[in-house]
């Protein structure tokens, strides 16, 4: 399925799959990215060393799960939480209704590089 989704960006630069918060993300550099918290302090940089694929154009690596000595390098953005999700039960006829909401706190990462062995 990848490999339908880079067929026509031929002409892109350097770009990877990487996990992180249980979830794929294809970036590439100067990319923003909205992911899971990662605990650490906005402007410090962090190193996503999940990577499961990266390439250039035609030219791709893929891990057998992860690509060995790839690494991904972004800058922390902001901390943020977003957009209140709100929980509703109800069981009718029984005057039970129940409400609750969630904020699921993220982080803002800039994709700084992509470093390859």
């Amino acid at each position: 399925m990848l490999a339908r989704v880079f067929c026509y960006e031929m002409d892109v630069a350097m770009f990877a799959v990487i996990r992180t918060g249980g979830k794929q993300y294809t970036v590439a550099k100067d990319d923003l990215l909205t992911v899971e918290k990662i605990e650490a302090e906005a402007g410090s940089t962090v190193e996503l060393g999940e990577v499961l694929m990266f390439g250039e154009g035609a030219n791709v690596t893929v891990g057998a799960p992860l690509v060995a000595g790839a690494l991904v390098r972004a800058e922390v953005v902001e901390q943020s939480r977003a957009n209140k999700i709100i929980v509703f039960k109800k069981r009718r006829r029984q005057n039970y209704r129940r409400t609750h909401g969630h904020r699921q706190e993220q982080t803002v990462l800039k994709i700084v590089e992509i470093a390859t062995a």
